[in-house]
């Protein structure tokens, strides 16, 4: 993964739209990155991941997976599929939290993409 992806999720991360719809457009720009086939957000609901955005086509034999904190938290993960650099994932882990935490208070009801 280039450093490309990155100038891609903050043009996505500025945008002022619900956070669903950044997460799923930051899951889109991560899979237009050419060694990422799929990426996923998934939110942490009552102990168990739940996907939640997604792009791309899976390839589970190529997932790496990154914890998505916030202030210290587990809230979510992010899991990628293809070739990519785990520190710069950690980055965009980061990047998502605040995004993530409230795509996942969601009051209980299940992700509809």
């Amino acid at each position: 993964m280039t450093p490309r992806p990155l100038a891609a999720l903050d043009q996505v991360l500025e945008w002022e739209a619900e956070p669903d719809d950044v997460l799923r457009a930051a899951a889109s720009a991560l899979v237009e990155e050419s060694e990422i086939v799929w990426a996923g957000i998934s939110f942490l609901e009552q102990g168990d991941l739940v996907l939640g955005p997604a792009a791309g086509e899976p390839d589970e034999k190529r997932r790496q997976c990154v914890q998505i904190t916030y202030q210290g938290e587990p809230v979510g993960e992010l899991s990628v599929d293809g070739e990519t650099d785990r520190e710069l994932l950690e980055r965009v882990a980061a990047l998502l939290s605040t995004h993530a935490l409230v795509g996942w208070d969601t009051g209980g009801e299940r992700w509809e993409p």
